[in-house]
């Protein structure tokens, strides 16, 4: 028994196979930052900590014995509980396949928003620096007139080559702003969308958890997102009526590379509100 404890639910072999058909095809939409970042793992659910590969002095055991202790990020574990009735999971064993699974499909968007917002805003508790605040150049700013985003793009393209920071390169964008971009057309008719493509030469990507926009290299090596146990089903406890269930996983994220991230923001400040220098 491992620590999902599935085995103690009700459901049975057939239901879950459907919830877990159900989760991927949700959870995949959401979960736009790893379009962008580097994955690494999944390592398990016993991969406690990221390896900083850095070290600092910590008095030794004995005198005369030097003593260096290793840095590391501890992962973060990131859960959503969420109920289902038990007569819709038996409803799958008598060949169900229009299933009332709306609780699942708010938790599965629940994780995949806990995760972008890890990736782009950070989550200090957990002791993660996000992109967005991470970025060493100056935001740009964006205003109502979607026409003027492929020179915003266009100028922060050019701010990364001009770093030493090759492309491809991919535009996260929040989803007010991705529904105005798609359904822009541009003089003649061209979509505004396609001439973004054509800039990045790479993909505009549609991110619940961001705050504005954010232009990334996707060169590889800049960003990292550590995965112990990748998205997973398990379970909590059940009644007459109901089975409580949860998506989990565990992640760490790391910034290798501040110059690689140009922040796109409706006020040119970054998302503490300061105006940005260049380092």
């Amino acid at each position: 028994m491992d620590h999902l404890l599935r085995e103690l639910a009700p459901i049975s072999e057939a239901g879950w196979s459907a919830l877990e058909a159900e989760a991927r095809s949700r959870i995949t939409t959401y979960l736009a930052a790893r379009k962008l970042v580097d994955f690494g793992g999944p390592h398990g659910w016993a991969h406690s900590a990221t390896s900083l590969g850095r070290s600092q002095p910590v008095p030794g055991p004995v005198e005369e014995v030097e003593a260096r202790q290793r840095l590391v990020l501890p992962l973060v574990e990131l859960r959503v509980p969420f109920t289902l009735s038990r007569a819709e999971l038996d409803d799958v064993d008598r060949g169900a396949t229009d299933l009332e699974l709306g609780r699942l499909d708010a938790a599965a968007r629940l994780l995949g928003l806990a995760e972008n917002t890890v990736v782009f805003g950070g989550h200090d508790r957990g002791g993660i620096r996000g992109i967005l605040a991470s970025s060493s150049h100056q935001a740009l700013a964006l205003d109502d007139d979607f026409n003027r985003y492929p020179t915003v793009v266009a100028k922060a393209v050019d701010t990364l080559r001009e770093s030493g920071i090759a492309g491809p390169y991919g535009l996260a964008i929040a989803p007010a702003g991705y529904t105005g971009i798609i359904e822009t057309a541009e003089h003649g008719g061209y979509l505004l969308l396609d001439h973004l493509r054509q800039i990045l030469d790479g993909p505009v990507v549609w991110a619940p958890g961001i705050e504005g926009a954010v232009v990334v290299s996707l060169r590889g090596g800049d960003f990292v997102l550590d995965v112990g146990e990748d998205v997973s089903l398990g379970y909590l406890t059940h009644d007459a009526g109901g089975v409580t269930l949860y998506l989990e996983e565990s992640v760490s994220f790391r910034v290798l590379e501040p110059d690689a991230a140009m922040v796109l923001s409706a006020t040119g400040r970054d998302v503490s509100g300061r105006r940005r220098r260049n380092r």
